[in-house]
């Protein structure tokens, strides 16, 4: 294996600049040329554009099972998710107690451990939901600056450079609030205006995106006389312990074998419904193949995206060679891709779904995913996915694993998994509000960049 190392020469008026700081953060990340292109334009201090730069402070967290109790949410990798349907829930009294778990919309949100700089613009559906301490919130004074621009303009590649610069810590790296409080922002006019309604257009798609995708499953469940389950009703239904059952000869473990596992299956049975099997095309309900991992740069690559990494917004993989794969890395569009490995914490990835389709198609996936591809003369892969991703599959996928730390799906028990099946009508509607959830996304997606394109733009061209 070898490294690729990166190396800078560094004048001294450098380190004067950068109060004599040694480590080589502030001088490989990019912050003094973004600097010195800045002075070509008038700037003002974030900290007098803002009403206030925070985090919400370190405390040990109070989980509650069910909504009546509690708020959703985001850790700091939650941030980035696309979908926020399945947040963790944290007590109203604790939030009550400290307001500033709170986060508003318009505010713009910086990861401040761990990986430091990573930022999302907060959408509507994350209005009033908790966030946790590693994510730095910044409010602009609205009467000041416009919220989208200022999001626009720290995650532009001239704004990263700058907030990652403050960064401390030899093993965890960190950044505090009044380490981005002087950050120079740059005023450009007409182009704030028109970068903050790129920001806000695109939050108004990824709400839509996720409201169409909230649209899609109940219908799904309410054509056939269902309804999914909550966090709170799977749990109130008792444990996994205490109960005898007939075993047949594909498994020993009684996981597969507990009762509220039993009941899902039985409510499906009640209506309509095929066997998972019947409505894929042979031979791909299975993982995905293995392989070695042979980094190349991006134009002779696929970027390989993995279970970390699929649920973001934006998926980011490392780049693998195309001549040592091959095409069975890619699926095609309408997959449904289930995390296959992990453990069975509430909050971990093991049995969450995703659907690939547009932009999606074009990376290549790990083999730690299971395949689901819709025999779209069965039914519409849209529609499938309406129901794969709703709580009741993902604890029924949770219900055949095998596995002792690390779990994996018990492939016999996999295709006998009974599937609600409605009429074409609602399934073709289903599939409708799928893909128009994700065209909906792409398009956001599309907009964020293009508001980060004009800023960096009109910073190089000094516009204002």
């Amino acid at each position: 294996m070898t490294r690729k190392f990166q190396y800078k020469v560094v004048p001294s008026a450098w380190l004067e600049q950068n109060g004599r700081r040694l480590d080589c953060g502030p001088y490989m990340s990019g912050a003094t040329e973004a600097k010195a292109l800045l002075r070509k334009h008038s700037t003002i201090p974030l900290r007098e554009l803002t009403t206030k730069i925070f985090h919400a402070g370190r405390e040990s967290r109070v989980w509650v099972d069910s909504p009546e109790y509690g708020v959703p949410f985001m850790g700091s990798t939650d941030i980035l998710a696309a979908d926020l349907s399945n947040l963790s829930l944290i007590s109203k009294k604790q939030v009550a107690s400290k307001p500033s778990f709170i986060i508003r919309k318009g505010w713009t949100l910086i990861t401040r451990s761990g990986t430091v700089g990573r930022m999302a613009y907060a959408r509507s559906e994350m209005d009033g939901i908790a966030c946790s301490e590693d994510v730095m919130r910044v409010v602009a004074d609205e009467n000041t600056i416009l919220p989208g621009y200022i999001y626009a303009f720290l995650s532009s590649r001239f704004g990263v450079p700058l907030v990652v610069s403050g960064t401390y810590g030899a093993i965890i790296q960190h950044i505090e609030p009044h380490h981005i409080a002087g950050l120079p922002v740059p005023r450009l006019g007409k182009v704030e205006e028109q970068a903050h309604e790129l920001a806000q257009r695109a939050a108004e798609l990824l709400t839509k995106y996720q409201a169409n995708l909230h649209k899609a499953t109940a219908l799904f469940f309410e054509s056939v006389g269902l309804k999914d389950i909550t966090f709170a009703e799977w749990h109130s239904w008792g444990t996994d312990c205490g109960f005898t059952a007939p075993v047949d000869v594909h498994s020993f473990r009684a996981l597969n074998f507990n009762p509220r596992f039993n009941h899902l299956c039985e409510r499906i049975k009640q209506g309509p419904w095929k066997p998972l099997s019947k409505l894929c095309i042979d031979d791909t309900l299975k993982s995905g193949p293995r392989f070695k991992r042979v980094d190349a740069e991006p134009e002779h690559s696929f970027q390989l995206i993995g279970q970390k990494q699929i649920f973001c917004l934006r998926p980011e993989g490392r780049w693998i060679a195309k001549n040592s794969i091959g095409d069975e890395v890619l699926v095609p569009a309408g997959s449904i891709l289930v995390a296959a490995q992990g453990t069975l914490g509430e909050s971990e990835l093991f049995c969450r779904s995703e659907f690939i389709t547009r932009s999606a198609i074009k990376k290549a996936y790990s083999q730690h995913f299971l395949r689901i591809v819709a025999d779209e003369e069965r039914i519409e892969r849209g529609a499938l996915f309406a129901f794969i991703r709703s709580e009741m599959a993902f604890r029924m996928f949770r219900s055949i694993s095998t596995g002792s730390k690390l779990q994996d799906f018990h492939y016999s028990a996999l295709p006998l998994l009974p599937i609600p099946y409605p009429d074409l009508d609602v399934r073709r509607r289903c599939n409708d509000l799928t893909n128009k959830a994700y065209e909906m996304r792409d398009k956001a997606i599309q907009l964020e960049d293009e508001a980060r394109v004009l800023v960096e733009r009109a910073i190089e061209e000094g516009v204002q």
